[in-house]
């Protein structure tokens, strides 16, 4: 008995294989499970994030809005404005002018930009001061930098809403592929002066080692999705292909959020989770 040949030509899987992805894009179904799964990811993030800031001003309500206070508050709003988006993806995706869809997709980008650049302030805050070196300005680069980039922003899209064009469009796509290779790099220097500063610590402590981990990992992770964020971006200022910002793209919006906002936003809130230690009262005297 003749057996017949189990190989099938390159070409004929890769026709497969388009095939399946079209499906899936042209696919209503398809599009929202996937869009209605992204909004329960973004809507689990920010209830946990929302919880541990709970949790933290019940722990300290004295110590008013704290760094860390404000990060989680961010992370609520950032996480619930993407659940929000993609809950109601088909009139998102629709919308007219196109530059409202943008201003929709983009602005909780730069929300995220600013959320976890709060952490390259807080550590460089911490570095300077290790240093002895001035703080003073440090809110103000963060805040005059922040200011700038939405200023920016808001400017591309007056321009889209007044003439909706392609070059504005990529020009668009391209100041945030800009924006986020920035927010890599802030990462990458602080993030990696401070673990570098803390491997020199010359006392060794299991506090000493946590904080190593937690800052190696997080800025590990928060440069990765900065970097990925950036390629991306890029990408779909070219490639009409890769376009994010289109309601038959539901694959690669789902890998495109889960690796750039929801895992790791999931993975710092994770590593980040201790609470500060509570406040000792006047009144109360340790025994000694």
């Amino acid at each position: 008995m003749t057996r017949m040949p189990l190989s099938f030509p390159a070409t004929h899987i890769g026709r497969l294989t388009a095939n399946w992805w079209d499906q899936i894009n042209d696919s209503i179904e398809w599009q929202d499970g996937i869009f209605y799964t992204l909004c329960a990811a973004y809507a689990l993030v920010s209830s946990v994030a929302l919880i541990q800031l709970i949790r933290i001003e019940l722990r300290v309500p004295e110590y008013g809005w704290t760094t860390q206070k404000v990060f989680h508050l961010m992370n609520f709003i950032v996480n619930g404005v993407r659940a929000v988006v993609f809950g109601f993806h088909r009139e998102v995706f629709l919308l007219h002018p196109k530059v409202l869809t943008f201003v929709l997709l983009d602005l909780p980008g730069l929300l995220f930009f600013s959320t976890y650049t709060l952490l390259v302030l807080f550590w460089a805050e911490i570095y300077h001061q290790a240093r002895s070196l001035p703080t003073d300005k440090l809110r103000i680069y963060y805040i005059s930098i922040n200011c700038g980039i939405y200023f920016l922003q808001v400017c591309i899209w007056v321009f889209l809403w007044l003439d909706d064009n392609s070059v504005v469009e990529t020009i668009g796509k391209i100041f945030i592929a800009v924006v986020s290779i920035i927010a890599a790099l802030g990462f990458l220097f602080y993030g990696g002066r401070l673990f570098f500063m803390l491997r020199r610590f010359p006392i060794e402590s299991k506090g000493r080692r946590k904080k190593l981990h937690e800052v190696g990992s997080v800025t590990a992770i928060c440069f990765t999705c900065f970097l990925i964020r950036c390629c991306v971006v890029v990408l779909s200022a070219f490639d009409p292909d890769a376009s994010l910002d289109v309601l038959d793209h539901p694959v690669l919006n789902l890998i495109y959020y889960m690796l750039v906002e929801i895992l790791p936003s999931a993975l710092v809130l994770y590593i980040l989770r201790k609470l500060p230690p509570k406040r000792i009262s006047a009144q109360y005297h340790p025994i000694r």
